[in-house]
């Protein structure tokens, strides 16, 4: 898989009907390899290890109901008191993270009403603060670690 730009971290791997799946700390199974999914289980290990989110906090693909129809975002964390703290969109490395990316987990949101949003193609990173009541999002130079 390409190298992304993550710290290193180190993951467990098994071939599975000769296809080659990664353990999901979450989830707590092996999941397909594909190019998103490498993007996925980095941000994972990134937000546990360098942002110190606990485990039990993460969730990781769930569907969700916008405008009746069923979608399925990818990472979020919750706070301590049950509201969402952030929302992750993330795609694999050959897409272009442009106006659609950002419509899209908008449009997430609108549902899941996160108060950081988190875009990233694991080689570009983008960090957002929700403004709900100017209903735009403030760029940030990186997340706020657990606790801060």
């Amino acid at each position: 898989m390409q190298k992304l730009n993550f710290p290193t971290y180190s993951f467990r791997f098994k071939n599975s009907e000769n296809k080659v799946a990664i353990f999901d700390e979450i989830r707590k199974k092996f999941i397909i390899l594909t190019p998103e999914e490498w993007v996925r289980q980095h941000v994972v290990h990134n937000l546990i290890q360098e942002y110190n989110y606990p485990k039990s906090y993460i969730n990781v693909e769930k569907l969700i109901k916008i405008n009746d129809l069923s979608k399925r975002y990818d990472i979020i964390i919750y706070q301590p008191n049950g509201e969402i703290f952030l929302l992750v969109e993330c795609k694999a490395p050959e897409v272009t993270i442009n106006q659609n990316t950002f419509d899209q987990i908008a449009r997430y949101n609108l549902v899941l009403k996160a108060k950081y949003l988190m875009v990233t193609n694991g080689l570009n990173h983008y960090f957002c603060q929700m403004d709900f009541e100017n209903e735009k999002y403030i760029f940030l130079k990186q997340l706020p670690k657990f606790g801060e």
